[in-house]
């Protein structure tokens, strides 16, 4: 009898973790460090109190979703990274190293990711369809809508590195 009651137990937390499937860990937070004036550690409830945007995209299920997150320059900016009217000379030569906990990596240019050079959509989100992310997908991902493939579109984002090509 006490095996049954186990099996049903653990079964009921099965279905519950499968159904909702959805990120809600705390503490999760991702780094932003390198070549900035002032490193961030930043998480889902910090992330949120940014500016945040959405964003309408087709994800690789083809179908589309609301996003809703911060744009990957308003972060760059809160942590002093080089960007707009400075944004010249050998900082040009700066790129952003995204890391997945599975250690994927990604990199875009400083240029492509500034409002004032690009009117790409970086986006940083937390959120899809009014919903945290899945906990296969988040609790951070980047949305990058402009990409023909979604190879750049990283989740489970942990940091977010900005470095000097010449390096």
């Amino acid at each position: 009898m006490k095996l049954i009651f186990s099996l049903v137990y653990a079964l009921t937390w099965l279905v519950l973790i499968v159904n909702t499937g959805f990120s809600q860990d705390p503490g999760a937070s991702f780094a932003v460090g390198g070549e900035l004036l002032r490193p961030l550690k930043l998480s889902v409830k910090e992330l949120a109190a940014l500016k945040s945007s959405e964003v309408k995209a087709k994800d690789r299920d083809g179908k589309e979703h609301t996003f809703k997150g911060v744009m990957l320059w308003t972060i760059l900016d809160s942590a002093g990274v080089t960007l707009g009217k400075d944004l010249r000379g050998e900082n040009l030569a700066k790129f952003v190293l995204v890391k997945a906990s599975d250690g994927y990596e990604v990199v875009f240019s400083l240029p492509e990711i500034d409002p004032e050079f690009s009117d790409k959509i970086i986006l940083l989100a937390h959120e899809v369809d009014g919903k945290p992310l899945a906990a296969t997908e988040g609790p951070f991902r980047l949305v990058v809508p402009q990409d023909k493939k979604h190879a750049r579109w990283i989740r489970q984002l942990t940091s977010i590195q900005v470095l000097f090509s010449k390096n």
